[in-house]
């Protein structure tokens, strides 16, 4: 006999029951995998994934990147410097000249990254290593290019990102090809470029002109308004690898766009990671997309497998 004098366990013989093929569920064996065949091609491959979860997503978001061409609607690509990082530039300049890169939104290490890769391909050095001798960030041609950029472009007017591409393409680097400051520059795609100061390494160089970099990096956030401003009916927006600084640029450049009285409205966003942080869940995915004025999508994976998989979905997705 139990101890438990106040309960005793519930019957269960009146437990109601229905029919299982009654009942609507969420997964069927027509949206399983398909073993993948050695001759497959890349397509075949694609059509055989399991649609469900991040799958279905992955196909929805390359869907209206596909519809944002067509109706000549933006296709924004915010990024964190992981993403140059672990060599996904030449994937991202590949769909430029496809069509599906309208622009770019890039934080300071974008910068940092694709400059070194530039000039003498190879960037991310070993902080462990350097930090203690007080050597991080300390390379030379890395800073000098950033400030000597920002002086420029602030002096002619121009955001810090065209500056940079500026800069960089008059270098002539070895690695033009697959540096994106210089080919969004060479295809006049605009590259915004997004500072906190004291966040990159060339802020605390000789040459650094804190001005210079806020008037440039200010000009390129006015730029950027003006192009979520045209997201409105079938843009996209993209945010990869950046948990703090884009989506906060992003939710401020929705709201001057709405105060400002234009619409925006029928646009997508997508947040492409490998932790779903807070705020590009709530500053890119809910908020701006919240009472039915768009849809967004979060992915989560990390960068080199789930870039090369969405630029597939888009070019042989359809």
């Amino acid at each position: 006999m139990s101890i438990y004098e106040n309960y005793q366990p519930l019957n269960f013989e009146a437990i109601n029951t229905y029919e299982l093929a009654s009942r609507p569920s969420k997964v069927t064996v027509e949206d399983f995998a398909a073993p993948v065949a050695e001759d497959d091609s890349l397509k075949n491959f694609l059509d055989k994934l399991p649609d469900i979860l991040a799958v279905q997503s992955l196909r929805e978001i390359a869907k209206q990147i596909r519809r944002a061409r067509q109706l000549r609607k933006p296709v924004v690509w915010g990024i964190g410097g992981h993403i140059v990082k672990t060599g996904l530039a030449p994937v991202l300049i590949d769909l430029m000249g496809r069509g599906f890169v309208s622009a770019i939104a890039a934080n300071g290490s974008v910068l940092v990254h694709d400059t070194e890769i530039a000039l003498v391909g190879f960037t991310s050095e070993d902080v462990d290593a350097t930090l203690e001798k007080g050597d991080f960030g300390a390379a030379k041609e890395t800073g000098e290019t950033l400030n000597q950029a920002a002086q420029s472009g602030a002096k002619d007017e121009i955001g810090l990102g065209e500056a940079m591409g500026r800069e960089l393409c008059a270098a002539n680097p070895p690695h033009a090809d697959v540096s994106l400051l210089c080919q969004t520059y060479r295809h006049k795609i605009p590259l915004t470029a997004h500072l906190a100061i004291g966040a990159d390494i060339g802020h605390f160089h000789a040459a650094c002109d804190g001005a210079a970099l806020g008037a440039t990096s200010h000009s390129d956030f006015k730029l950027f308004c003006s192009i979520v401003k045209e997201l409105n009916g079938g843009g996209v927006y993209l945010n990869l690898g950046s948990a703090v600084i884009l989506p906060e640029i992003f939710l401020k450049a929705v709201t001057v766009v709405r105060n400002l009285g234009y619409p925006l409205e029928d646009f997508t966003t997508a947040n492409f990671d490998f932790i779903q942080s807070y705020r590009p869940q709530t500053n890119v995915v809910r908020r701006p997309t919240a009472g039915g004025a768009g849809r967004g999508f979060s992915v989560t994976g990390h960068h080199e497998l789930m870039i090369p998989l969405l630029a597939a979905q888009i070019l042989c997705g359809e």
